[in-house]
This record gives structure tokens, C-alpha cells and sequence, in this order.
């Protein structure tokens, strides 16, 4: 029983840690974005900006509106941690 209980329980961390993986952006590795690039809050997904073909998501407004004074270092940023960022829709 013992046994059973921690097959399953491995099985339940990898099929969490796989989809996690893949809600980024089928294909590519990385982790999907959580926190805030700018205060390091967590994101809510009604507050983001499309830059260069990518969704950056924020906190609050004013981090989105702080994020325009150095897009290029805050995207550089995320993906140093390893995320990767979604693609903003209609681009390819």
C-alpha cells in the first residue's frame, strides 16, 4: 500500500511539473511567468503589456506603466530566471 501511495504521489508531481512547463509555450523550455518583473508581486493576467511579440504581465498598473522605462532589461530579466515569456497574440 505504502508503495502504491508514493508511485502515485510521483506521478501526481510529474504531471504538474510537465503542464506547468508546457503552459508557457509548447516546445520551449523554461518556466511560465508568476511574478511581477517589476515589484516581484504576483501577477494578475488582466494587467500586461505586449512587447516585441511577448505578453508581460504585472501586478498592478503602475508597475506596467514603470516597465516602459526599460522594457528591454525587464524582459532581459525574466528570462535570465529562466521564464519564458507567452507569445502575444497575432504574432507568429
Amino acid at each position: 500500500m505504502r508503495q502504491l501511495l508514493t508511485i502515485i504521489g510521483m506521478a501526481v508531481v510529474l504531471a504538474f511539473a510537465a503542464t506547468t512547463v508546457l503552459a508557457a509555450d509548447p516546445g520551449t523550455p523554461g518556466k511560465a511567468q508568476t511574478i511581477c518583473p517589476v515589484m516581484g508581486g504576483k501577477i494578475d493576467k488582466k494587467v500586461y503589456t505586449d512587447y516585441q511579440g511577448k505578453r508581460v504581465y504585472f501586478c498592478c498598473s503602475q508597475c506596467q506603466k514603470d516597465f516602459q522605462k526599460d522594457p528591454a532589461g525587464y524582459v532581459k530579466k525574466l528570462e535570465e530566471e529562466g521564464v519564458t515569456l507567452e507569445k502575444a497574440p497575432g504574432t507568429n
